[in-house]
């Protein structure tokens, strides 16, 4: 797992991991989705980087989705949802304002739930 190594990052997401039914099925969703880079650590991990954030497939047991909302940040919302959908995610939430932005929801392959905002 990632490590905090300066105070400014204290408090802050440090590393995501979904337990997942089948890894190569979510390194393809991730990486033709959002353009994930991996890094396999045996045959039941995973661990998936952003470019910023790390973040790991967890494949040793049954996949439990829920927990926090994972929110990512995209500048172009339309051409997003439109690679989520065809890497096979699905939009769950269409587009919608808050104050701040707009955003909107998706489902990944294993039934996890995210958010994608951006500026308004």
């Amino acid at each position: 797992m990632g490590r905090m190594e300066k105070p400014r990052q204290d408090r802050r997401i440090d590393y995501i991991e979904f337990r997942v039914a089948h890894i190569a099925k979510s390194k393809e969703f991730y990486g033709k989705a959002f353009g994930w880079t991996f890094t396999d650590c045996g045959p039941d991990y995973c661990e998936f980087s952003d470019g910023h954030l790390k973040g790991g497939f967890d494949g040793s047991g049954t996949v439990t989705p829920g927990g926090p909302l994972v929110v990512l940040y995209a500048t172009d919302l339309a051409d997003l949802a439109r690679r989520i959908e065809a890497a096979g995610g699905m939009v769950t939430k269409p587009v919608f304002e808050f104050p701040g932005g707009r955003r909107f929801h998706f489902t990944d392959p294993d039934g996890y739930e995210l958010a994608v905002w951006t500026e308004a």
